[in-house]
């Protein structure tokens, strides 16, 4: 085993007296040693249920054979971080998440490591740790969060408070059932309701092989949850046993189902920057084209929060992701779980229980795929789109730009009614490297929807949308502006010109005129100009590679 480098032998004297006083016995010796990598937080609601689930891992694996040691992992909420200071920091979180994971597995040499995850970056950060690390590992994901309900309605958090709070601006509803929103839009313990990042990668997780069948739709609150947990930890044990590591898992072709699935379900545009930082640490490459060419051949089946009619515990009862996995079939690879059983084999063991939910390909809500990558002189290395959460009217939109270097500049425009139909609302200097940690722009993509606007005015950044966005909003636009990238010279009134269905973002400004005024261009000084994010802004790469550390 791997931690015989830290119990065996003579040399070890030192060592075993430091484990010994951690309480384990001479027998704990022979066992695997299994770390536990908990995100555990009272400061994220996806995570506050972690510690019930804590006990049935550490019961799983000592019922499996093994020795569980707990560890902490750093967790962010990037619904309390949006719209401020804190939303430079999640995406950079991924990075120390990695970190960590490799750094106590490596320094205690941990046979097998059982990862419990859920929120946003988190789980790809775990997921980048382990398949850099590749030895045996698990990852559990948290569930989903039940929805909220007010006056017999169902409830989610994006649609009930952040697209609410621009209805309240306009005078639409009032100070107390705006209160009463805030107190039911999100029940209790789980990852927010609609198919945003965190249940986005919750489902692709599952869909690469690297979680338990059933995991990702299992609510948090669930029996089912908790047995889940138990399986894993038993599982782990297993996995080192038989030495079956993420990297037999984690391979090109299940690096494409997972963009299948993505696809299908219409899931959050950062899965893009997530499975290419995922293929990066297993040694594979992903290019934005694929992403676009799977889309092409993928239709979209599914209608989920915030576009779309249905909530995550909707999915659950439908049959979760083994169900889709049933209704994708001819379009995945039969690659390996670390359950033991393969793709096709979870596929026809599944049952579809609700058309509905899960739509069969004459039925599908698109006959693309939710996430469309555009190319043009605005984004010559390429932007993402969720084309599943943009009506068909603003498929194609020409406006006007107004130009804004940070998100609350652009944020108070829209609320104080100074942003009119036919804008293009242009957000820049808040990529990976300008931001620093290239911000999500949840709350004036919401805001945007809430004011009414979201049929006759479209936002483009170099920054990224939460999973919640609708509308037509592009981001990811590579190169950033910090990087000399064509949204850097823009100024208000330049004409834009979004097609989505030709896959194009353009500037009406001919070649010459671009370079002419990159002339007089200098960047805006660095906003972060000591710590962590002023590092992290220096070492991270663009969007269209996936914003990793170099």
């Amino acid at each position: 085993m791997r931690s015989d480098k830290i119990k065996k032998g003579l040399e070890r004297v030192p060592h075993r007296a430091l484990l010994y006083a951690t309480g384990l016995s001479r027998k704990d010796l022979e066992r695997p040693f299994i770390g536990v990598a908990s995100s555990f937080t009272d400061l994220i609601p996806g995570h506050t249920g972690m510690r019930e689930l804590e006990r049935f891992i550490e019961r799983g694996i000592c019922y499996g054979g093994g020795v569980p040691f707990f560890f902490g992992v750093p967790g962010i909420c990037d619904g309390l971080a949006m719209g401020h200071l804190g939303m430079c920091y999640p995406l950079a979180l991924r990075e120390i998440v990695a970190d960590t994971i490799e750094t106590v597995c490596n320094a205690h040499q941990l046979d097998g490591i059982v990862c419990l995850t859920n929120c946003d970056k988190i789980t790809p950060g775990m997921l980048m740790g382990i398949a850099r690390l590749n030895i045996p590992a698990i990852i559990i994901t948290a569930g989903p969060m039940l929805s909220g309900r007010w006056r017999q309605k169902k409830l989610a958090f994006v649609h009930d408070t952040y697209e609410a709070l621009a209805r309240a601006k306009k005078g639409e509803i009032s100070a107390s059932d705006l209160a009463c929103l805030e107190m039911e839009a999100c029940p209790g313990a789980g990852s927010c309701q609609g198919l945003y990042t965190a249940n986005t990668m919750a489902c692709l997780t599952e869909t690469m092989g690297m979680s338990l069948p059933g995991c990702a739709t299992a609510l948090a609150v669930s029996a089912k949850k908790r047995r889940i947990a138990q399986a894993s930890g038993e599982r782990i044990v297993e996995l080192v046993k038989k030495n079956i590591t993420p990297l037999d898992i984690i391979t090109k072709k299940s690096l494409e189902n997972a963009m299948v699935v993505d696809m299908a379900l219409g899931g959050s545009s950062n899965t893009v920057l997530h499975l290419m930082a995922i293929a990066n640490e297993a040694g594979l490459k992903l290019d934005l084209r694929q992403f676009d060419d799977i889309a092409k051949k993928t239709p979209h089946i599914t209608s989920l929060e915030p576009a779309g009619a249905h909530f995550m515990e909707d999915l659950e009862y439908a049959g979760g992701i083994p169900a889709v996995l049933k209704r994708l079939k001819a379009k995945l690879n039969n690659t390996l779980t670390l359950s033991g059983k393969n793709i096709f084999t979870i596929a026809a063991e599944a049952e579809i229980s609700d058309e509905e939910v899960i739509q069969p390909f004459n039925r599908a809500y698109h006959k693309q795929g939710g996430i469309a990558v555009l190319f043009g002189n605005l984004a010559p290395d390429g932007a993402v789109v969720k084309q599943s959460a943009v009506s068909p009217k603003m498929m194609k939109f020409s406006g006007r730009a107004k130009v804004f270097n940070r998100e609350e500049e652009a944020m108070q425009a829209i609320l104080n009614n100074k942003i009119k139909k036919g804008d293009c609302i242009v957000i820049r200097y808040e990529g990976p490297s300008g931001g620093p940690g290239m911000r999500e722009m949840l709350a004036p993509t919401a805001a945007i929807v809430g004011m009414g606007l979201a049929e006759s005015v479209a936002l483009i950044t170099d920054g990224r949308f939460s999973g919640g966005t609708k509308g037509p909003c592009i981001g990811h636009i590579s190169p950033e502006a910090a990087s000399r990238g064509t949204i850097a010279i823009l100024k208000d009134g330049d004409i834009i010109t979004i097609d989505i269905p030709q896959r194009k973002l353009e500037v009406k400004l001919s070649g010459a005129e671009i370079e002419k005024r990159f002339e007089h261009w200098k960047p805006i000084a660095p906003k972060i100009k000591a710590g962590y994010l002023a590092r992290y802004s220096k070492l991270v790469s663009s969007a269209d590679r996936g914003a990793v550390l170099a």
